[in-house]
């Protein structure tokens, strides 16, 4: 091209056109025309190379978004995990709840005290039970390290709801005749047992009965994971400790005496307040053997062995074993667990108490007596629907004389006829209860006195401990005289339960609270593969 020639600036313009890179809509306008073209036309051919050049940066650009809102649709409710600790709020229902009462612990029993059994817990053994070998674990896919908070689409019936939340913890306190000090004394007997709490998670020295103890006294306050910024933690930790050491195959949990329906009963418990899916099936593979160990007479015995005593070639009834037994049976029912037999197996517990039941009033440790362990078999009448049984009745009129002590002594150096035999702590545990449910002048009395007697036994340490917020705080716990305790654990989870029974259920005596027992007893028709006993009736 000469650039002498006139018309070399129009033949260089139109030059710099065919080689000019065309712009997004010229490519657009070419690619959409050229595929209208004829397949051995060039514009055609020229689409498709052109389509190859776009095919990448279109793809660079969908599947991130693609994978995006996959990820986010997986992060939905429909799909959280189920290992995950969820606590739920629940919403405004009519509660009617009996959330069921703590357990002790025992291993061997080898003496009894006044008529009464011996909470032996051996001290040189009770702190061996630690994690056993994986193959017994509780299996998990993922360990339960988060907790989220939702709210309830479900109403439930009988169960915690906000009985436990601060302001009607106030409002019931209040109407039972709580005090601010009895409220005191439990603070500090939380954060002193979120202080003990082992780095497993665990509490010394028996771990899993004192572990079930102390998960109950938290819940029993309303603290839960994920819901109480000073204790979740504490639970949460406490809960997945029973979780791990449960055996995966049988549902024990170690070393399966008394340690098996203590944990039981704070697992039901969890399940109910945090609707979590591996506390539920943790739960429900526990009361498996507790069901098929009943005897056909109604009780239980240690390890809840089904079979005849091998002595007596009788069915051995312990009231003290068969007491926890039944309080992890009725919370499953108030948290709504679906096991088989669990109906059943609580309507026949009421004729296994009524065989260690006083004619005049009273129940014996393995047969009829008028000892401490009276406060069990009540309780457990109360709580099974049966608080108008004559056997529950003259039992009430037997402890009417009964105070609340710590050391056993006390109560002889104060008047004979106020019962407190060896293990005074642990029947009262359940006194307080049964007088609870009872009501009227006869709770009042023995309020008025357990106030008093337990914030004075309380054993302080200033300023030990910071709360949530930094703030300095007392710590305190109880250490009593009993012959036969897991001291001072243990100790500490009975004292604060009883200090927290205004809120910790509805009284039996409700109408709103007694309805469950009701429909229990009306569901669980006998059926001939079940032989009752009813001797010493």
């Amino acid at each position: 091209m000469n650039k002498n020639d006139t018309r070399y600036p129009q033949k260089q313009a139109a030059c710099a056109q065919v080689y000019r890179e065309p712009g997004a809509v010229r490519r657009w306008l070419m690619l959409v025309n050229g595929l209208r073209q004829p397949r051995q036309s060039r514009a055609y051919k020229e689409a498709c190379i052109e389509l190859q050049r776009l095919s990448a940066p279109v793809t660079a650009l969908l599947l991130p978004a693609l994978i995006v809102a996959l990820l986010l649709a997986m992060t939905g409710d429909a799909a959280r995990p189920a290992d995950m600790i969820t606590a739920f709020v629940l919403p405004d229902v009519d509660i009617d709840n009996e959330v069921l009462k703590p357990l002790t612990d025992n291993t061997e029993r080898k003496q009894e005290l006044d008529g009464e059994v011996s909470l032996d817990v051996p001290q040189t053994v009770v702190g061996a039970v630690d994690t056993p070998p994986a193959q017994t674990e509780f299996a998990q896919t993922e360990p339960l390290n988060a907790v989220l908070l939702n709210r309830s689409p479900v109403t439930f019936t009988g169960l915690y709801g906000k009985n436990r939340s601060g302001d009607q913890r106030q409002i019931l306190r209040d109407k039972f005749h709580g005090a601010d000090q009895t409220e005191a004394a439990v603070m500090r007997a939380l954060r002193w047992l979120k202080r003990q709490q082992q780095a497993d998670g665990s509490w010394p020295r028996n771990k899993v009965a004192m572990t079930g103890l102390a998960v109950l006294t938290f819940l029993a306050h309303g603290e839960q994971p994920g819901a109480s910024p000073e204790f979740g933690e504490t639970v949460q930790r406490g809960i997945e400790y029973l979780l791990r050491v449960q055996n995966a195959k049988t549902g024990i949990l170690p070393p399966g005496n008394y340690e098996h329906p203590i944990a039981t009963y704070a697992l039901c418990e969890a399940y109910g307040m945090t609707r979590n899916p591996n506390v539920k099936a943790a739960a429900e593979k526990a009361l498996a053997p507790i069901i098929r160990g009943q005897h056909p007479t109604g009780g239980w015995t240690y390890h809840m062995n089904p079979g005849l005593d091998k002595e007596s070639g009788r069915y051995r009834d312990d009231t003290s074993y068969m007491g926890w037994c039944v309080q992890a049976l009725k919370t499953a029912k108030l948290a709504g667990l679906q096991v088989e037999g669990l109906d059943k197996a609580m309507k026949l517990a009421v004729s296994g108490f009524k065989r260690n039941a006083h004619p005049d009033g009273g129940f014996g440790y393995t047969g009829p007596g008028k000892g401490g362990l009276t406060g069990v078999g009540t309780l457990c009448l109360q709580l099974l629907g049966a608080a108008s049984a004559p056997e529950a009745k003259k039992s009430m009129d037997l402890m009417s004389a009964w105070a609340p002590v710590f050391n056993p002594d006390d109560a002889r150096k104060e008047d004979e006829r106020r019962f407190a035999g060896g293990s005074a702590q642990y029947y009262f545990y359940y006194v307080t209860q049964c007088k609870f449910h009872e009501g009227g002048k006869v709770w009042e009395a023995w309020n008025a006195d357990m106030q008093t007697r337990y914030v004075k036994a309380q054993r302080i340490e200033a300023g030990a401990v910071t709360d949530h917020e930094g703030q300095p705080c007392d710590i305190g716990w109880w250490e009593n005289g009993d012959a036969h305790t897991d001291r001072p654990v243990m100790d500490t989870c009975l004292a604060a339960l009883q200090l927290m029974v205004y809120y910790r259920s509805l009284q039996t005596t409700s109408v709103a609270a007694v309805k469950p027992e009701a429909e229990i007893l009306a569901a669980a028709v006998e059926t001939g593969d079940v032989r009752v006993y009813v001797e010493n009736l």
